[in-house]
């Protein structure tokens, strides 16, 4: 644990985010919460003592105001998270283009926005943490999800590639392909798939967090994390 520790959280909500979220808070470092609705992010920036910020990913003037924001806050920045997506579904003959634009704006422009914001600080400050949430449509496309695997494909690209280029600058730059259903309170899944058929958030956040002080002699640029009865 270092003293002084800054992570940002940009997609903020109440599941996987909320779990990372709350277990950086308990490593003591300030959290910075991003979404575009920062309404439903009240009670755990009360609960973990968060600033939350408003911020539309894929909008490039949105993001630079967004680390205006993190910079008037403090000087350093050691995490950024990156866990924004979108996704249009339906048949490809049936699809909007504009809706497709959009997924694939937030989910793979969002995160190279986001990405080169932190790289500016971090280049500075000779050292953090990018991590992205990838999903198991960053390595496989399922019919009816196009834009999904469209955006999430992106955003592995994006990942690899700014591992090869920053992580020779001290920059851990890692991709975590969640291959699997997340649980939710009450989610009804939870008893078709039995115990542990769903991957626990808590769990999944403590990944992250390892991934954060994982030593820079043995970095992983990319994780995939699934319950044990998930199909490979």
């Amino acid at each position: 644990m270092a003293a002084g520790e800054r992570a940002l959280i940009v997609g903020a909500g109440s599941g996987l985010s909320a779990a990372i979220a709350r277990r950086c808070a308990a490593e003591g470092m300030a959290v910075v919460l991003a979404a575009r609705d920062i309404g439903k992010l009240a009670g755990l920036a009360g609960e973990i003592g968060a600033a939350c910020v408003a911020c539309d990913a894929g909008d490039a003037a949105a993001v630079d105001r967004l680390y205006r924001e993190v910079d008037a806050g403090g000087d350093r920045l050691d995490l950024v998270v990156y866990n924004a997506s979108g996704r249009a579904r339906g048949p490809i003959v049936e699809l909007d283009p504009a809706a497709v634009e959009q997924a694939i704006r937030v989910t793979g422009f969002g995160g190279f926005l986001v990405a080169r914001g932190a790289a500016q600080r971090m280049v500075r400050q000779g050292h953090g943490t990018i991590l992205f949430t990838g999903a198991s449509a960053s390595v496989k496309g399922y019919p009816r999800s196009s834009s999904f695997a469209m955006g999430k494909f992106a955003l592995r690209g994006l990942a690899q590639s700014l591992a090869r280029e920053l992580q020779p600058q001290n920059i851990h730059v890692a991709h975590i392909v969640i291959d699997g259903g997340i649980a939710k309170p009450g989610d009804p899944r939870a008893n078709e798939r039995g115990p542990d058929g769903l991957l626990d958030p808590a769990a999944i956040a403590e990944t992250y967090l390892q991934l954060h002080r994982q030593h820079r002699s043995a970095w992983a640029w990319e994780i995939e994390l699934r319950p044990w009865v998930e199909n490979f």
